[in-house]
């Protein structure tokens, strides 16, 4: 009995050591995917605050475009996912023409999604005044909605290069290339918006004009730099038009669209949630607002997180190494369990602190504190069910998650948010207690499948011997 709990005790340093292990080339991984997701975000931001002064007008038709294209983006950065894990996969079966097939079957998907966005948006234009907006802003929206849709044809293209940059384990100069377009962006903005250097002053039309340029710079940058890297040379396409590039995409589509109808019911769940908000007035509206932006920006570490775990799993089942599975997936949770209760924590101390940074009116920064307890909660949810997700999405297992995504928002969290907002009178943090039960759905259910499939690998004690 003694020997037997000896050797146990043993086996459990021998694991937590591996775990420790894991989670130190998860990390590295993850950090610079999560910090050139915090930069797409900052392009947003860096748009919302200088279109700002140039008048509310504008400010308020930047917010409405974005409000539309978020949605199509967020869909298909979800779809492009399964780059990551088709050249994961390849790239752990040492099978790199594979990986390459991946990616062009990628940017032909990237294409087509780019081009149905921008025919749609010329499509739809006219019916814009439909969503209820007023007339200055319809009156003002138009060419900054047409550029900032077709924008994300090459958004759409680099987020598929470096999709296959990360899946071979290069995901460094992709995050500086990101970096690099966030800088271009607001130097052109600079130029064109205000008329600097010579530049007529465009307004709200130069920043699209600068989004637009700045993306497409990036694009070249995502596909030139595999085509010169070493490393990547191998899986690099020699022939981007040779047979099977329908198949493969078709194959991509088949495995991302679940991936990203999950997204995609997430922001429609939550863009349902600000309608509701506005129907409680101006000041929850503010201060759902600020929350959102808040913790839409702290989640992008477990997305990050989320890519890196598709990744590496990917890459363990394409090697058959099924015992490098459960560390992985066991410490990815952990470590963003650990993290998000670390956000938590700096919400709920300096809850008000960040709210006066975004605004000096005192009932919309009373209301943010209220709000941003809540996304401390839901934050662990949300980083716990996206990271599942990413690791689930690693076994090529995304038809499940997508119904779970599709239950927890819309007939769990909605509902929900409806009741204790207006049926028990909670208002605006009833809103938010509605992601949270959402949210906690999603987390139980998705971690669940998961460590079912990693104990379903039936991985032997003895393949992490003690000592």
């Amino acid at each position: 009995m003694c020997g037997g709990g000896r050797f146990s005790t043993m086996a459990s340093a021998s694991y937590f050591r591996i775990l420790l292990r894991e989670n130190r080339r998860t990390f590295f991984l993850a950090l610079p995917i999560a910090a050139g997701l915090v930069g797409q975000m900052l392009i947003g931001i860096a748009d919302t605050i200088m279109v700002g002064r140039v008048g509310v007008t504008p400010l308020a038709a930047c917010a409405f475009a974005n409000t539309i294209l978020v949605v199509p983006m967020v869909f298909g950065f979800g779809l492009l996912s399964a780059v990551s894990v088709s050249a994961s996969h390849a790239h752990g079966a040492r099978r790199s023409h594979l990986a390459g097939d991946s990616l062009r079957g990628g940017v032909l998907l990237a294409l087509g999604m780019g081009l149905l966005v921008g025919g749609g948006a010329h499509a739809g234009l006219p019916f814009l005044p439909l969503l209820g907006q007023p007339h200055e802003v319809n009156e003002t929206v138009g060419v900054f909605f047409l550029l900032c849709a077709w924008s994300l044809l090459p958004l759409f293209v680099s987020g598929a290069a470096k999709n296959f940059c990360e899946a071979l384990g290069r995901p460094w100069v992709p995050f500086w290339i990101m970096m690099a377009g966030v800088l271009l962006n607001v130097f052109l903005n600079w130029i064109l918006i205000y008329g600097n250097l010579g530049a007529p002053a465009m307004g709200i039309n130069g920043a699209g004009v600068a989004t637009l340029l700045s993306r497409v710079a990036v694009m070249c940058g995502m596909l030139v730099y595999p085509a010169f890297e070493r490393s990547l040379s191998a899986a690099w396409p020699s022939d981007w038009l040779a047979p099977g590039l329908f198949e493969e995409a078709w194959n991509l589509l088949k495995m991302g669209i679940h991936t990203g109808g999950l997204n995609l019911c997430e922001v429609t769940g939550f863009s349902f949630g600000s309608l509701m908000m506005g129907w409680l007035g101006v000041v929850p509206l503010a201060a759902h607002q600020i929350a959102l932006s808040v913790a839409g920006t702290t989640f992008m570490v477990p997305l990050g997180l989320a890519q890196a775990v598709s990744v590496r799993v990917g890459h363990a089942r394409g090697a058959n190494r099924a015992k490098r599975i459960p560390p992985i997936v066991h410490g990815s949770l952990v470590l963003t369990a650990g993290v998000m209760a670390v956000f938590a924590a700096g919400y709920l101390l300096l809850g008000n602190a960040i709210a006066a940074g975004f605004t000096p009116d005192i009932a919309v920064r009373a209301l943010t504190v209220q709000l941003l307890v809540l996304a401390g909660v839901f934050q662990i949810f949300d980083g716990i069910q996206v990271v599942s997700s990413g690791a689930l999405r690693g076994f090529a297992d995304t038809k499940v998650p997508f119904v779970v995504g599709i239950v927890s928002y819309w007939f769990v969290a909605l509902p929900v948010s409806w009741v204790t907002a207006f049926h028990f009178g909670f208002g605006a943090p009833g809103i938010w207690v509605g992601f949270v039960v959402g949210l906690g759905v999603a987390a139980v259910w998705m971690s669940t499948r998961l460590l079912r499939k990693c104990k379903r690998l039936n991985v032997s004690p003895s393949a992490y011997p003690a000592g």
